[in-house]
């Protein structure tokens, strides 16, 4: 009662719901290789994701050399310590968290924004962010088959785009978004590793509903 006529059936909602909850943005990994056929089944299902005007700014590379890996790393691990740093007193706290797999993941990909972005007008004449808003949502999409699939991924930000985008030669306009690490776990978290960490807590959603204005509580 009260299901629309084009609804999953319980299991499958219930498999949908699930993903969505047991989702961890994953920091440890086997060095297991990801089978090629899964791996094709992750990148259709990033590339089935909603984009404003249908314009699919994902762009996502494949990293394969073993030396680019480490090059990554460095870059990351240079951000790491400027962003310790910027963060003052939290510093040594924030130089105890893991923040990246990327030397032991199975797969990395990093997830970028193509150049030529500016003549996609619609959705986007009045904000243009909205082009990353469509590589966000294709890279939530490969997070949620991944973890369907049993395989953790974990989203790393912390590097100099236009550094990264020079490792990688790419061309002036395009940038990377997101360094992606792709694998088999051992476990995935209870909760966001970041809760577990004692680096911060996650908010109720009842504290991010408003009804018809601002600040009103639904």
């Amino acid at each position: 009662m009260g299901h629309s006529d084009h609804c999953f059936s319980e299991a499958e909602r219930a498999a949908v719901y699930r993903a969505i909850a047991e989702r961890r943005d994953m920091r440890h990994f086997r060095p297991d290789p990801v089978a090629p056929e899964i791996l094709r089944r992750l990148l259709g299902a990033a590339h089935q994701a909603p984009s404003v005007g249908l314009m699919q700014p994902w762009r996502f590379i494949r990293i394969v050399r073993s030396d680019l890996r480490q090059c990554i790393h460095a870059l990351v691990e240079e951000e790491r310590q400027r962003t310790a740093a910027a963060l003052g007193a939290r510093q040594e706290e924030f130089l105890r968290l893991k923040v990246e797999g990327i030397l032991t993941c199975g797969e990395l990909l990093v997830a970028a924004l193509p150049d030529g972005r500016e003549r996609h007008i619609f959705g986007r004449r009045t904000l243009p962010e909205m082009d990353l808003a469509s590589v966000s949502c294709a890279i939530q999409n490969l997070w949620l088959a991944a973890r369907a699939e049993g395989l953790g991924l974990g989203w790393v930000s912390l590097f100099d785009p236009d550094a990264l985008a020079s490792l990688l030669a790419m061309p002036s306009g395009s940038k990377p978004v997101a360094v992606l690490c792709l694998g088999h776990v051992e476990a995935f978290y209870s909760a966001p590793m970041l809760e577990l960490e004692g680096w911060t807590q996650g908010r109720q959603l009842e504290d991010m509903l408003y009804l018809d204005e601002w600040g009103i509580p639904a």
